[in-house]
């Protein structure tokens, strides 16, 4: 790596392309407790601080229009609760960058090829998975999702300094992935919910561990339905740097 790009956020194999080249020397913090996360950010050359956010994730689904935007909600919380509590123990410290994220599960996803919408199909109801309460709750997740199409969505937000109130700017995306389950006999089902990998996971699987046995294919961002879109959030951080030239400047 070039002296250029010596930073303890950056590593040897990070891209030198400008949006990393400004991250250089500046604090990135992950505001996730996530190990997932993290090694995804590690792939692209990003080992942020890691400091989970607080918030409580108390958002009311039911009051989004659109379920996709409850993710997008959830994670610009957790990043305003992070860069504002960093700021506030240590002014002469603050955050650079605070990346967060959420995933959600969606049952019932139309498949890709349909140009079905959901709103004219009224019957046909999608419930928002998050993490299963318990191993019956997995269970009752699994069973719904069989042989079925799901959407994994995440929401990413970014936020750092800027010179105006309130200090800061938030940039937000949502990544769709679709997931397709192969028809698993209920032994398979209850064997995966026994082993405990899917109660601490959207949807309850994990789809980079013993959960793949259960899928057929993924159409998207396979990075996504593991728990953050890496292709679309580096995009992101490219475009700001082509878009505002006092991005990561202060």
């Amino acid at each position: 790596m070039s002296q250029e790009l010596s930073s303890q956020h950056i590593l040897a194999h990070a891209l030198p392309v400008p949006a990393i080249k400004k991250l250089a020397g500046k604090r990135v913090v992950l505001a996730s407790n996530s190990p997932r996360r993290r090694d995804i950010l590690k792939t692209i050359g990003l080992a942020p601080d890691i400091i989970p956010s607080t918030f409580e994730e108390d958002l009311s689904p039911s009051s989004f229009a659109d379920i996709h935007e409850y993710p997008v909600a959830t994670a610009s919380h957790k990043a305003v609760e992070v860069y504002e509590r960093l700021l506030a123990e240590d002014p002469d410290n603050a955050p650079d960058l605070v990346i967060a994220a959420d995933t959600v599960v969606l049952t019932h996803a139309q498949p890709s090829t349909s140009q079905t919408d959901y709103t004219l199909l009224p019957s046909i109801g999608q419930e928002l998975l998050e993490k299963p309460k318990d191993k019956k709750d997995n269970l009752r997740m699994l069973m719904d999702l069989n042989g079925q199409v799901c959407e994994v969505v995440t929401g990413v937000t970014i936020a750092y300094p800027i010179l105006t109130a309130p200090g800061y700017a938030l940039r937000s995306i949502d990544e769709r992935s679709l997931v397709y389950f192969a028809d698993n006999p209920k032994h398979i089902l209850q064997a995966y919910v026994d082993s405990g990998e899917g109660l601490d996971r959207a949807g309850g699987f994990a789809i980079q561990g013993m959960g793949g046995v259960l899928m057929r294919k993924v159409e998207g961002d396979y990075q996504n339905v593991v728990g953050f879109p890496m292709a679309s959030f580096f995009k992101l951080l490219d475009d700001l740097v082509e878009e505002d030239d006092d991005f990561l400047s202060m």
